[in-house]
């Protein structure tokens, strides 16, 4: 892992923000894992249920990685059963909790952090429990250690609408300034709040990220709008099949869209 930091190459890039895949990566979107009496936004999962999750993954032949493994994976071609995990915000129980049971899986993940909140909290959870980010050495050594580190903008913006200034400094200063403190390029973003539009996706790509994640399935879908599927506290085995099925679903449906709007 340290290896593929420090000689990272170049993702093959397949088509722009405009260029759509038939078929989509499966990838889980998480958030926090630890133990919260009080959780309004359904963000956090118990550290129990997070190894039951995992064990459920391991036990039908799934492999977690981070996002940049998943699209190498694809782009050249191979067929192994692996699923992206992604951990927004950047929560400091994501050093604590959740790798080192990755790492007793053999599993990987990407953390997308807030450049300009390190080591603060989660203020624009304003109804939520204040919760510590990841500090500015926390993640360093994560980055260290070989764990992808992304983008999730400067100040956790929703990029949709933003004047076209400020919306290039959520995505390009974010870059530079994490790319100073881990002393190479970052090439994943994650949109706040999942929010995307065409001139977000664009904007996200002229900063020079390699791919970008969303939430939902849009007609954006593709290399810098990948959707995820949400997992939370309360799924447990039959819940995350279900998931996994309307994942595969939602592309069927996507790609009516793409061509009802196409005619």
């Amino acid at each position: 892992m340290v290896a593929e930091l420090v000689h990272r190459p170049q993702l093959p890039r397949q088509g722009g923000a405009t260029a759509r895949w038939p078929r989509a990566p499966w990838i889980l979107m998480y958030h926090s894992v630890a133990v919260e009496e009080e959780d309004p936004y359904l963000l956090t999962v118990s550290p129990d249920r997070f190894a039951a999750q995992l064990r459920w993954l391991a036990a039908r032949g799934w492999r977690g990685v981070s996002i940049r493994e998943l699209l190498r994976a694809r782009a050249e071609g191979r067929r192994e059963r692996l699923v992206g995990l992604t951990f927004d915000d950047g929560y400091a129980d994501f050093a604590g909790h959740v790798v080192p049971v990755l790492r007793g899986y053999g599993f990987t993940a990407t953390v997308f952090v807030v450049a300009d909140r390190l080591g603060g909290d989660n203020f624009w959870d304003a109804e939520g429990p204040r919760k510590p980010l990841l500090s500015v050495e926390q993640v360093r050594e994560l980055a260290r250690s070989g764990w992808e580190i992304g983008s999730h903008g400067m100040s956790h913006l929703a990029l949709p609408g933003l004047p076209a200034g400020l919306l290039r400094s959520e995505v390009r200063e974010s870059r530079r300034a994490l790319s100073e403190l881990l002393g190479g390029p970052v090439g994943g973003f994650c949109y706040p709040y999942g929010a995307v539009d065409e001139p977000a996706a664009r904007a996200v790509e002229e900063a020079g990220y390699d791919y970008a994640v969303a939430i939902g399935h849009s007609t954006l879908a593709g290399r810098f709008a990948l959707p995820r599927c949400y997992v939370g506290d309360r799924d447990g085995a039959w819940r995350l099949r279900a998931k996994r099925g309307r994942c595969g679903l939602r592309d069927v449906v996507t790609e009516l869209r793409r061509r009802g709007e196409q005619r």
